[in-house]
C-alpha cells in the first residue's frame, strides 16, 4: 500500500519531541524519508532510531545560517535533496512586556522567526530546482490574537505569519507551496506547562468550543495534508488547529431561552 509521501524527503525542525516528533513519525509512516533537525541531539537520535532506516537526526542551531547550509549539504549527499520543510521548532519565554529583556526578546525571535526564514532560504532553492516542494510554517494561535505575558512569542508568530504569506507569493509560481498552521493548546512539554493528564486539562478550555487540549498528532495530520498532493492547489493558507479558540468564547444558550430563528 502506497503512502501519501512516497519518495519524498522531509525536514522537520524541533522533531525530538512533541509536534515535531509526531510529524516525523507520521510522515515516515506515509513513505517519506525524514530528517529530525533539533538541538536535542540524543532525543532526536532516539526517535530516528525508533523510526528506522528512513530517518536521520541532525543537530542544528536553526538561528545559524551556516548550520542550515551544512544540513542541506548532508541531506543532498545522502538522499539527494529536500522536498518538504516543516518549520516547527520554537521556544517560549513567558514574561510581562515591561519585564522582558532585549536579550530574551531577540533570542525568541532568532529561533521562532529568523530560524524559519533561514530554513526557507537554505532549502527552497533545491525545491525550485526540482520544480516542486512544500513548506509548512508552524505558527500559533497567539499569531492570530493577543496573548497575555507572551510578547516575544506572539510577535514571532505574527511575523512568521507574514513571512508565510510572502513566501507563498514569491515561491508559489516556482512550484513551491507555502502554508501556515496555527496550533492552540497542544499536549506537549511546552503546551502542557502544568504537566497534568489530558483528562484534567479540560478546565482550562471551557471557554473554547472544543473543550479539551489538542494532541500533537492532530497538528501533524494537518501538516501531512498541506504537504501532500491532497493540497496541491493550497498555497498561502492559514489553518487553525485550536479547538475553535480563536473563533471566540463559547457561551451555551441559557436554559429555557426561546429558539432563535433566521
Amino acid at each position: 500500500m502506497s503512502g501519501k509521501l512516497d519518495g519524498k524527503v522531509a525536514v522537520i525542525t524541533g522533531a525530538a519531541r512533541g509536534q515535531g516528533e509526531a510529524t516525523a513519525r507520521l510522515f515516515a509512516a506515509q513513505g517519506a524519508k525524514v530528517v529530525l533537525a533539533d538541538m536535542l541531539e540524543a532525543e532526536a537520535q532516539k526517535v530516528a532510531a525508533d523510526i528506522g532506516d528512513n530517518a536521520m537526526a541532525l543537530k542544528i542551531d536553526i538561528s545559524a545560517e551556516e548550520e542550515w547550509l551544512a544540513l542541506a549539504r548532508t541531506i543532498e549527499s545522502r538522499w539527494g535533496g529536500v522536498d518538504i520543510l516543516v518549520n516547527n521548532a520554537g521556544i517560549v519565554h513567558p514574561a510581562g512586556m515591561l519585564d522582558l529583556t532585549k536579550a530574551d526578546f531577540e533570542r525568541v525571535l532568532s529561533i521562532n522567526l529568523i530560524g524559519a526564514w533561514l530554513g526557507i532560504k537554505a532549502l527552497a532553492p533545491g525545491m525550485i530546482a526540482k520544480g516542486k516542494g512544500a513548506i509548512v510554517n508552524i505558527c500559533s494561535s497567539s499569531g492570530l490574537w493577543g496573548m497575555n505575558g507572551l510578547t516575544a512569542y506572539s510577535a514571532s508568530k505574527w511575523a512568521l505569519r507574514g513571512i508565510s504569506k510572502t513566501a507563498a507569493m514569491e515561491l508559489g509560481h516556482k512550484g513551491v507551496r507555502v502554508n501556515a498552521v496555527f496550533p492552540g493548546g497542544i499536549n506537549t512539554v511546552m503546551g502542557n506547562v502544568t504537566n497534568e493528564a489530558p483528562s484534567e486539562l479540560a478546565k482550562y478550555y471551557v471557554g473554547q468550543p472544543i473543550q479539551r487540549i489538542g494532541e500533537p498528532e492532530e497538528v501533524a495530520a494537518t501538516s501531512l495534508f498541506l504537504v501532500s498532493e491532497d493540497a496541491s492547489y493550497v498555497n498561502g493558507a492559514e489553518i487553525s488547529v485550536d479547538g475553535g479558540m480563536t473563533v471566540g468564547v463559547y457561551t451555551p444558550f441559557l436554559p429555557g431561552a426561546p429558539d432563535k430563528v433566521g
